[in-house]
């Protein structure tokens, strides 16, 4: 009888050893508070998601804290640092060049629709320039539509910006903002309570669920809505390339479908619902709240044509017909934000 027991708490742990052997682990380094809507909110579930996915065969680790400074994250995937990064592509001015194409003005008025927009376009027209070449690219998304908040007045004329020292993230958010007239100064967005509260910066480009998020409700007191946005904003979610080739084909495909268009439209669809919660809260707190005039739209309008011009230039260099990705962004995402509306 003890033979007995002894063979079949040996088979036990054997089961046990091989079951621990076949589940993968990976890390992810998260650069934002824990309780940040993009934390808790995306990338939390999509962590489930993959679990899931896999069956639990792959379990992702969210480090206590960040490897780096955010505008390195993209180098701590790529090094193998951590398995698993996300971080904005306007953090590392002149690295990436094509992801502009989502930060012109007026993209558009749903995170959704821009995020799923960007992912598919991406894929058809921007993917062969290969920037994300020396990693896994998992996913692309972009925050809702980016407004002026500010502490000194109210904004509705390039004039008006004249002078008013703004954070902003880099990118062409920075480019407008300066081109428009204000100082910009380009720092991540976990920065901005303290460079606000401080009277470094007089405001901030932020999306609306930002303001609270960020707890500057009550110094930034003015805020313009620009309809479409005054710029956007693209992120990326990242995955160590040599990590992502170990995992079994089965496993590799269950992680993409629950990445790509599926996690472009749980980011989205996350924005969408802090941007009415920020909005609501800056209502709430008796804060000013204008949006742009004609004329203002048609200053940001002419400030943009430029840009656009030369991010054209820049596509054509890298092989891209910049053009035609750009028809199909704004078609595609326009779409999207009709399905939102309905």
């Amino acid at each position: 009888m003890k033979t007995i027991l002894r063979v079949a708490a040996s088979a036990t742990l054997a089961l046990l050893a091989t079951t621990a052997s076949a589940e993968t682990r990976l890390t992810m380094s998260s650069w934002l508070p824990s309780g940040h809507p993009l934390v808790k909110d995306v990338m939390k579930p999509w962590i489930k998601n993959v679990e899931e996915a896999t069956d639990g065969r792959v379990k992702i680790i969210m480090l206590p804290s960040a490897l780096g400074h955010p505008k390195v994250h993209y180098d701590i995937a790529r090094e193998g640092q951590a398995d698993i990064t996300y971080s904005a592509h306007g953090y590392t001015p002149g690295r990436f060049k094509l992801y502009k194409m989502v930060e012109f003005p007026f993209g558009g008025d749903s995170a959704v629709g821009t995020s799923v927009a960007y992912w598919n376009v991406y894929n058809d027209y921007l993917k062969q320039a290969g920037e994300h070449k020396d990693v896994k690219l998992l996913g692309l998304f972009t925050h809702g539509p980016g407004h002026i908040h500010n502490s000194k007045r109210t904004v509705n004329a390039a004039s008006d910006l004249e002078g008013l020292k703004l954070r902003v993230g880099g990118g062409i958010m920075n480019d407008i903002a300066t081109e428009l007239g204000a100082v910009t100064l380009q720092k991540p967005s976990s920065s901005t309570y303290e460079l606000v509260s401080s009277g470094v910066a007089d405001g901030t480009l932020f999306p609306l669920e930002s303001v609270p998020a960020f707890k500057i409700q009550d110094k930034t007191t003015h805020t313009t809505l620009v309809p479409g946005g005054l710029y956007n904003f693209s992120f990326f979610l990242v995955m160590n390339r040599d990590r992502f080739a170990d995992l079994s084909e089965e496993d590799q495909k269950a992680i993409e479908s629950v990445s790509g268009e599926a996690f472009a439209r749980l980011a989205g669809e996350m924005w969408d619902t802090q941007d009415a919660k920020g909005l609501a809260a800056i209502q709430a707190n008796g804060n000013e709240v204008v949006t742009a005039n004609e004329a203002f739209l048609t200053e940001i309008s002419n400030a943009s044509a430029p840009m656009e011009a030369e991010w054209l230039k820049t596509a054509a260099e890298l092989g891209v017909d910049g053009k035609a990705a750009l028809e199909a962004f704004r078609k595609l995402s326009h779409q999207q934000n009709v399905a939102q509306t309905r």
